[in-house]
């Protein structure tokens, strides 16, 4: 298992050796300073804890600043936990780079979808709408029946409706790295992600490869 953390730079296309055009998403990985290791003996499990992305340290609180500083990294935006099988390969101030990937491999990419807001149904659920005519009034666009009046006599859970849209975690499975590039922490990774331009992503060994 490997894991790292990126910022979604936006979507290209690159020319594979067979000549077929390959839409990528470009996706700053790393490099992420190990904070912490977690370890099972004391915190019940093992993970190593990373800071992604330089910030300023007046955005930062004094007990995140005294955990910069202990490890010896400078502030960082974000803080995750990353599951990695070797974890003595990086020790507590060292950095997990995009390398860590190879040309080819499968991944599993998170990451948190745009925010539409309250939507309506044919935003949220592809409904279709009703007839364009005279003799449908003000509800052109309106979700119908939700079921029977009388025997139930209340809306089941469950139905399509208006109502919050987006801003939610998505996890892509089984995508390819197409190309790493290790002096500018980029990879390439075949297909679309998760969210807009500048969202967090998540990017670790595909479990159903």
């Amino acid at each position: 298992m490997k894991e790292i953390i990126g910022k979604k730079l936006g979507m290209t296309q690159i020319f594979a050796p067979n000549g077929l055009i390959v839409p990528v998403t470009v996706v700053e990985a790393g490099p992420c300073s190990v904070l912490q290791h977690k370890t099972t003996e004391k915190d019940g499990y093992e993970a190593i804890k990373v800071a992604f992305q330089d910030t300023r340290e007046n955005l930062k609180t004094k007990a995140e600043l005294g955990e910069f500083k202990k490890a010896k990294v400078d502030a960082k935006k974000y803080v995750a936990e990353l599951k990695m099988d070797s974890y003595e390969n990086f020790p507590v101030g060292s950095e997990v780079k995009c390398d860590i990937f190879a040309e080819g491999e499968k991944v599993d990419v998170s990451g948190r979808t745009r925010g539409r807001g309250f939507t309506g149904v044919i935003q949220r659920w592809n409904s279709q709408r009703h007839r364009m005519t005279h003799g449908v009034s003000l509800v052109h666009r309106a979700p119908g029946s939700n079921g029977a009046n009388s025997s139930v006599s209340r809306v089941l859970k469950g139905m399509k409706s208006p109502g919050h849209y987006g801003n939610e975690n998505v996890t892509i499975q089984n995508l390819e790295v197409v190309r790493v590039d290790a002096n500018r922490n980029i990879i390439l990774i075949k297909g679309a992600v998760p969210g807009p331009k500048g969202a967090i992503l998540k990017i670790k060994s595909a479990v159903k490869a």
